[in-house]
């Protein structure tokens, strides 16, 4: 039976640190991922990397304290404020580890790492490497883990936890490679599975990125924390939704409406188009429900005024896509874009060292949440936070692990492995005649109309009810296709299912919660309530559906005002 001291499952960069860190404090670690690590979806991070360096000359007299009030001030004071300031004071020690790990950063004259400005930040503080930021840390982390030797389990699909009776003692994955379920043990598991993002049909995130990775923990009794926070970027390319960064806008694109007009002067008149997120992206909603955008469908992002020199020089992956995917040169031409789903701020229940409620069990990244970006992240902080607080969860676990004996707790794992393989032969069994992927395909359309940028009771109530349709009919599904290797019908099934009780907990959340807050914005309650809404919503799992309750949002040093920009 396999065993490792620490499992990290997923190959991203929140996993690739936290492996790093166990590695670093002397613990035996492989990761299992889906994917080979390098193509995880953290290469998709284009903008940068926030960190308070002083680099850029607007920036002289930013600190980590001002990066941290942002932070706080950017999440509708949503978040618990230590992580934030734990983040943004760790955030330059941070990115200088990575640079001197061998990070590819775009430099100013004087050789400095450069530093862009991005929405919602009082400074310019994003470190960036041209477009393709997340590229370059990804693959510097990569390089790290052969550095230390660390095993990693390519193309294997973890597909639930096993626990004993008071804690996590390892997973059940399925080898692709031969289609065989294998239990692998371990004295602690840390999930860095990414964002839910493929619930929605809108979305910038790739199609590995479903919600199976929260819900896995989620059907093992460990809680999931403010799930009706779903962050929509305001700048995806019309119509696929390719991710178009907010460096296209720090480096002072326009966001122009079919009239011809610079609107955000009318929604964020000091920020203009470097407003939060949750602002920028209502705001182009608006223009195109008002009519004012093209084809009542996207508005433009004018990257012309910029000159060919710098697009080539700090943009040049925007241009790539645009012309391999619409065939047009930013250059040239202004960009289609439109809002798309980007980014989970809730997630799996965790503290500041990664540690949920189920004792060695461990989550790190947008899986996670630490509850440092409450309402709405900001751009940049991201990346941040799988490096700062996967490097956390990583070093937590490895003390948590010191003194446990280094063998798997074998009943408790073989009962979790014969428990997936009867779940696995239902489905291969299954005698009804509902078509998996229709019922995916219907979540995915349903999601953004009834949990989009702008809520209502109708609107959630109807799109509740849809789901729970749904779930019904998943137990109804054609036989699941037999046959061993690379059997993604098996596979993507699975994680449709998760998609859907995700969904569920997203939508059940924003119903419950009536205000509106940062991301979380309702038409029928337009204005946030701290009287009422100043907690964290969590879900728990049960087969009615979630059943949820409130935790108190932690107050250290900023009290909550209205956001202005």
């Amino acid at each position: 039976m396999i065993f490792h001291d620490i499992l990290v499952i997923g190959g991203g960069l929140a996993g690739l640190r936290a492996a790093i860190a166990a590695a670093e404090n002397k613990a035996e670690v492989a990761i299992v991922s889906k994917l080979y690590p390098p193509r995880s979806h953290s290469g998709q991070a284009q903008g940068g990397i926030n960190a308070a360096l002083g680099n850029n000359p607007k920036a002289a007299d930013d600190n980590p304290e001002k990066h941290g009030f942002d932070t706080v001030k950017g999440s509708d004071y949503l978040s618990d404020q230590e992580a934030p300031i734990y983040l943004t004071e760790q955030a330059p020690d941070a990115v200088f580890e990575i640079e001197h790990w061998g990070c590819p950063f775009s430099r100013t004259e004087d050789g400095k790492i450069a530093q862009r400005p991005f929405g919602g930040a009082g400074y310019p503080r994003t470190c960036y490497g041209t477009d393709k930021t997340g590229h370059y840390i990804l693959q510097t982390l990569f390089e790290q883990t052969i550095k230390h030797n660390i095993k990693t389990y390519n193309e294997w699909v973890v597909i639930a936890l096993a626990k004993d009776v008071d804690a996590c003692c390892g997973v059940i994955a399925l080898n692709m490679h031969t289609g065989e379920l294998q239990a692998m043990g371990a004295n602690a598991v840390i999930f860095a599975t990414g964002g839910s993002g493929r619930m929605y049909g809108n979305s910038t995130n790739a199609i590995p990125s479903t919600a199976f990775g929260v819900a896995m923990p989620y059907w093992a009794g460990v809680p999931l924390k403010d799930m009706e926070f779903v962050q929509f970027h305001p700048t995806s390319l019309y119509p696929n939704n390719i991710l178009m960064t907010e460096g296209c806008r720090g480096e002072g694109g326009y966001l122009i409406n079919k009239e011809g007009d610079r609107f955000m002067s009318k929604y964020a008149p000091k920020a203009m188009e470097l407003g939060p997120r949750d602002i920028v992206a209502r705001s182009i909603q608006t223009e195109i429900l008002e009519g004012r955008g093209f084809e009542d469908a996207y508005v433009y992002l004018d990257l012309r005024h910029l000159g060919k020199a710098k697009i080539m020089e700090r943009l040049p992956g925007i241009r790539e896509i645009t012309l391999d995917f619409i065939g047009l040169d930013p250059i040239e031409e202004p960009i289609p874009i439109q809002p798309g789903t980007h980014y989970c701020m809730g997630g799996i229940d965790v503290n500041m060292d990664g540690a949920s409620p189920l004792p060695g069990f461990y989550a790190a990244g947008e899986c996670a949440c630490v509850s440092v970006h409450g309402a709405n992240r900001l751009g940049g902080n991201s990346l941040l936070e799988t490096v700062v607080f996967g490097k956390r969860a990583g070093t937590s676990a490895a003390e948590y692990v010191k003194d446990k004996a280094k063998q798997p707790r074998d009943n408790a794992l073989e009962r979790a492995l014969k428990r997936e393989e009867e779940n696995l032969n239902r489905l291969l069994k299954s005698n009804g005649n509902e078509n998996p992927y229709t019922i995916n395909a219907e979540l995915r359309k349903l999601m953004p109309e009834k949990a989009g940028l702008f809520r209502n009771e109708k609107l959630m109530a109807e799109g509740l009810a849809q789901i729970k349709a749904l779930k019904e009919r998943f137990k109804k599904i054609r036989p699941i296709v037999s046959g061993g290797s690379f059997n993604f019908d098996k596979t993507w099934a699975l994680e449709i299912k998760g998609n859907l009780e995700v969904a569920e907990a997203v939508l059940a959340g924003a119903l419950a919660r009536k205000e509106s807050r940062g991301s979380h914005f309702r038409t029928d309650f337009s204005k946030r309530d701290d009287a009422n809404f100043l907690k964290h919503t969590i879900a728990s799992y049960t087969p009615e559906g979630p059943k949820l309750s409130y935790r108190d949002v932690q107050i250290t040093k900023y009290q909550p005002v209205e956001r202005k920009y």
